[in-house]
């Protein structure tokens, strides 16, 4: 019989860049008691975003961070500047990326690939505490 859980994680990020996510992820999965089924992330926040990525070279995470950064330059001019220079960027970085993804897991582990992990990347300056919602649904 399919179970449905929901669980919500809490994390600290340091500025820019991407955080790593399957640890924590995995960790609500073996919470839920769940073996098999589908995780579904939510990052609740308009600044921020999810993606599924390389986890073995860092220079693939430090490339991502630079093209978006010449896609959508902080250095801009933007009509909404109310939270400081990095606000705007970061809703457009949010906008072109993802806030959530949905991974398989079996045996309580999320199915990635040998080379991926999910990230959270935070495009704002300062560092935040982000809440990211969990749904599973699985046996």
């Amino acid at each position: 019989m399919l179970r449905q859980v929901s669980d919500q994680l809490q994390i600290a990020t340091s500025g820019p860049g991407l955080t790593r996510l399957s640890g924590p992820i995995n960790g609500a999965i073996g919470r839920s008691g769940l073996q098999q089924g589908l995780c579904v992330a939510l990052a609740q926040h308009t600044s921020c975003s999810l993606t599924i990525n390389e986890n073995a070279d860092p220079r693939v995470l430090a490339d991502l961070e630079a093209y978006l950064h010449d896609l959508v330059p902080r250095e801009r001019r933007y009509a909404h500047d109310d939270e400081g220079p990095d606000d705007m960027p970061a809703h457009i970085r949010t906008a072109l990326t993802t806030t959530s993804l949905s991974v398989p897991f079996a045996d309580g582990q999320l199915r990635l690939g040998t080379w991926q992990e999910v990230y959270l990347w935070e495009h704002r300056d300062a560092p935040h505490l982000r809440q990211i919602a969990l749904h599973l649904i699985g046996t």
